[in-house]
Formats: C-alpha cells, sequence, structure tokens
C-alpha cells in the first residue's frame, strides 16, 4: 500500500547552480519542492540558484540547500546523498543533470584517452552510480513519499544521444549511454512505483554552447530547429517539473523531446 507523506516533496537536482539545472530547480520551487542544489564548483551560481528558487516558492516551508559534490567521484556521492538527506529530510526524485563538454573540440582521429574518460566519468558513470545509490536508499524504506504518483528518477541527456559530431564523439558517446541507462533503471524500478524518464534537450542557450552561439544562430535561422528559436533553462524545467507534478503517470522509459522538432525526420 503506498503511503502519502504531507510535507514539501525533496528534489535533488545535480548541477543545478547554472544552465539547465538552475532552470530545472527553478520550476520546481515553483512546484511547492524543496530542493537539494549540486554543484561542482561555483558556490556563488548556487547561492544564486537558491535566492531564485525561495523567490518563486509558493511556501516558506520549502528549503534549498547548496551541497558541492563532483558526481564523477564515489566519495563525493554518499556525500551528496547524506547531505541531501540531511538538509532537506528526504529524498523523493533524482535529476540526474549534471554534465560537462569536452574541454578542447577535437576530430574523432585526434581524440584523447583523457577527454574520453573524463566525459565518462563525469556524464555516464556518476550519474549511473548515483542513481544506484539513490535507488538502494528508497528500496529500503518502503513505498513512503511525499509524491502521491511515486518516486522519480529523471536523467538529462541530449540530442547528442543519437545524433554524431565528429568532433565531439566523447560527449555523443557518453550522452548515448546515459539514454540507455534510463532503459536500465526503468525496467529494474517499474515494479517499485518509481518512475525513470528521459528528458532529452536539443540546442539550449547556456554556458556550455556560448561559444558556438554564432554557428548555431545560423543553422536555425537555417531550418535545423523547425520551432526556429534555442531551446532555454526554462523549457527543461518545465519539462521536468510537469514530470515530479504526476502528469505521466503511465511513463517509464520515455524519452520527452525538449528540442523544438529538432528529431522529426524531414526531407
Amino acid at each position: 500500500m503506498r503511503r502519502h507523506v504531507t510535507r514539501a516533496p525533496a528534489v535533488l537536482v545535480t548541477g543545478a547552480s547554472r544552465g539547465l539545472g538552475r532552470g530545472i530547480a527553478v520550476e520546481l520551487a515553483a512546484e511547492g519542492c524543496s530542493v537539494a542544489i549540486n554543484y561542482a564548483r561555483n558556490r556563488a551560481a548556487a547561492d544564486e540558484t537558491a535566492r531564485l528558487c525561495r523567490k518563486a516558492a509558493p511556501s516558506k516551508g520549502q528549503r534549498f540547500v547548496p551541497i558541492q559534490a563532483d558526481v564523477g567521484s564515489g566519495a563525493d556521492r554518499d556525500r551528496l546523498v547524506s547531505e541531501a538527506l540531511s538538509g532537506l529530510g528526504a529524498i523523493d526524485a533524482l535529476v540526474n543533470n549534471a554534465g560537462i563538454a569536452q574541454r578542447v573540440r577535437a576530430n574523432l582521429v585526434d581524440a584523447t584517452e583523457e577527454s574520453f574518460e573524463e566525459l565518462i566519468r563525469v556524464n555516464l558513470k556518476g550519474p549511473f552510480f548515483l542513481t544506484q545509490a539513490v535507488a538502494r536508499l528508497w528500496l529500503g524504506q518502503g513505498a513512503r513519499s511525499a509524491l502521491p504518483t511515486g518516486r522519480k528518477v529523471i536523467f538529462i541527456t541530449s540530442v547528442s544521444a543519437n545524433t554524431a559530431s565528429v568532433d565531439r564523439g566523447e560527449y555523443c558517446m557518453s550522452k548515448a549511454g546515459l539514454a540507455m541507462a534510463v532503459q536500465l533503471w526503468a525496467a529494474r524500478l517499474a515494479a517499485e512505483n518509481i518512475q525513470v524518464l528521459e528528458v532529452r534537450p536539443g540546442i539550449m542557450a547556456t554556458d556550455m554552447t556560448a561559444a558556438s552561439r554564432t554557428k548555431y544562430d545560423t543553422l536555425i535561422a537555417g531550418g535545423l530547429v523547425p520551432q526556429g528559436r534555442w531551446g532555454t533553462p526554462q523549457d527543461a524545467g518545465l519539462a521536468v517539473r510537469s514530470i515530479i507534478a504526476g502528469h505521466f503517470p503511465f511513463s517509464t522509459g520515455s524519452v520527452i523531446e525538449v528540442d523544438g522538432g529538432f528529431h522529426i525526420r524531414r526531407l
């Protein structure tokens, strides 16, 4: 029997100090959630996310707790879960958003093992094993949750999961692996009333894409994105908010495209 808890749902969002993670955290705050705001290095940016969350929050009882941790480190992941539990009192949902781009774009014939290993460690290994840690926690607690439609894991991937860019091969492979992680965890956790969903953003206006602004402006103007604009952190946030709000109760392992139609095959 499911038991609902009367308190603000608690959501751990990785990489929430800037970009898509900030957009997600703020929308979850507006939904009435407390948020553990994970960041890797920039505490000032995480504090700004917390401020924006407090501004958006409908209840003074919500909590917004910045937590420093490198999701690619096992010790940091353990501490992240522990501090999220301490700061919020529970974890009802996990949003695996943290990710990095390669330091230098290089053609496949010039790609380095160091770059490959770094991206796989942070973008794939980190969220996979963080999900494992949170899943183990939940399986030991039973069904008790503040989310009436059950606990949730959301992976933020990228159109690069199935779109080849030969100068960012390691990034594409890390996101393709993450898309498979969604399928695996969805299959494992469905019977436990835990949904696992993938939000797949397209060309998004964040710090990560700032250096390629002119390139993508030209491509978007040429019709690459049918809706004709960049995506925003709020676009990603609204998708995650809708999942957390329980608007997809009979879905798991599904891909929610947030890309303005980029994924549509056209002649």
